[in-house]
């Protein structure tokens, strides 16, 4: 079975998603799920990304099973790195995905982040603090979450991650990626756009070519009817790029047939 390996229910602070409505929506698409909250505990602003793991493994330990995995997206960097470890140790979570969200204080969600700065600028800074922190944090997470989220956000003309005009910073992700033995993540939230498929084919190439051999799918589902959005597409990258589609259970890394 293919997992959507990446969605955000309410125990997440930006999502109002029912654990019911998530589930229903994958039975149609015929995927597993998995969900994996939101933990950010260097968030600058007033939104509050994290939450209680008793409480959430006791909501939904009833609907784990062969198609509902429980898991964590952490938000990393290195003054919480030590707390982050803390965290995902406290239960049983099939699957940890760490994430780059904060980059030097601020959150690259907001146009604040940008300002003043060249794209060069700051896609650099965010590929540069993203290849540390996952050199930190690799001993304890399973996948590296989304690599191109800053193009979600970037307001200039070409906000693609853009493999050519930064593959020295990319490659240094990737190089990490496959030395700490993390699985890269396909997000597949932006796979609609032609023009994102085609920037992003090169990056998982040479992830391939750097050693990486696995790939997990994640729409990032905030809202039901996103879950398993753009699947089709991302299969397709995946066997064009070579690699294997995996999920997480109990932290060990397992096949995904079609």
């Amino acid at each position: 079975m293919i997992f959507d390996s990446h969605s955000h229910t309410e125990f997440s602070a930006d999502s109002e998603m029912k654990a019911e409505d998530a589930l229903k929506k994958a039975k149609e698409e015929g995927v597993g799920l998995v969900f994996t909250e939101h933990l950010d505990l260097d968030y600058p602003g007033d939104m509050d990304f994290t939450f209680d793991s008793q409480k959430y493994w006791q909501s939904y330990e009833k609907y784990r099973g062969d198609t509902l995995r429980l898991g964590v997206e952490i938000g990393m960097n290195e003054a919480i790195c030590q707390q982050n470890k803390a965290f995902v140790q406290e239960v049983p979570f099939d699957l940890v995905i760490g994430s780059q969200h904060i980059v030097d204080g601020q959150d690259i969600y907001y146009p604040a982040y940008y300002e003043g700065k060249t794209k060069k600028e700051a896609f650099h800074r965010y590929y540069e603090l993203m290849a540390e922190n996952l050199r930190r944090h690799g001993a304890f997470i399973d996948v590296l979450g989304h690599i191109d989220y800053i193009s979600r956000y970037a307001p200039y003309d070409n906000p693609e991650v853009s493999y050519g005009e930064f593959h020295e910073d990319i490659d240094a992700v990737l190089r990490a990626a496959v030395e700490t033995d993390t699985v890269m993540e396909l997000n597949t939230r932006r796979l609609g756009s032609r023009r994102a498929l085609k920037e992003l084919m090169p990056v998982y190439t040479r992830y391939k070519e750097l050693g990486g051999k696995f790939l997990m799918l994640g729409s990032d589902a905030h809202v039901a009817e996103n879950v398993a959005m753009n699947f089709k597409a991302a299969a397709e990258l995946a066997d064009m790029a070579g690699l294997q589609l995996v999920t997480f259970k109990e932290r060990r890394l397992e096949y995904c047939t079609k």
